[in-house]
């Protein structure tokens, strides 16, 4: 149990049954009342975002969330399977676990899994990975102004906008929080 005047960024925590993360939280005293502390939560089994206001003092249910650092293997239909790298344990995921992060995915990629008792919430990408660009049009000569990008369809299907630069069947690095081009591999 934990103190709503304690909940920082991160924390996470069991409400009437769903799990959250805290997104943001802040102690506010009204003018007349009770102080309350304001949250914005994320539910970690549905990803939805939602806005709580708690009395202050009030106990809350801590969640204790594990993350276990596994291999990306393969698809099989909509299943994606992991492989501990210790215990050699396999877990699947769903489509739906898997959320848009199947677009990062490639063989062999590390992710952390998260479970809360035992149950398989989602998966963390790494905040960059390195995709090989599968397509991309070449540049055209004299098209030199400031910053001028192209659309590159990479080898997981992700397209993004590419520098000039780049050509086919380069390695390029890709940020999986926007899904942007960040540098050369």
């Amino acid at each position: 149990m934990i103190s709503t005047n304690d909940l920082k960024n991160g924390i996470t925590i069991e409400v009437d049954g769903a799990i959250f993360v805290v997104m943001d939280s802040q102690h506010v005293k009204p003018g007349k009342g009770a102080a309350i502390v304001k949250t914005k939560l994320k539910n970690l089994r549905t990803g939805a975002i939602i806005e709580k206001t708690f009395n202050a003092g009030v106990k809350v249910a801590t969640a204790r969330i594990e993350k276990q650092l596994m291999q990306y293997l393969y698809t099989m239909s909509d299943t994606y399977y992991f492989m501990n790298m210790e215990s050699y344990e396999q877990v699947e995921l769903t489509k739906d676990q898997v959320g848009d992060g199947y677009k990062y995915l490639i063989e062999n990629l590390e992710v952390y899994i998260t479970f809360f008792d035992g149950e398989v919430l989602g998966l963390d990408l790494p905040d960059k990975v390195s995709l090989k660009v599968t397509h991309t049009e070449p540049a055209v000569k004299g098209n030199t102004t400031n910053n001028a990008l192209k659309d590159a369809t990479l080898e997981t299907g992700l397209e993004v906008r590419v520098p000039l630069f780049i050509d086919q069947d380069e390695v390029i690095i890709v940020s999986t929080e926007d899904g942007k081009y960040v540098s050369r591999a």
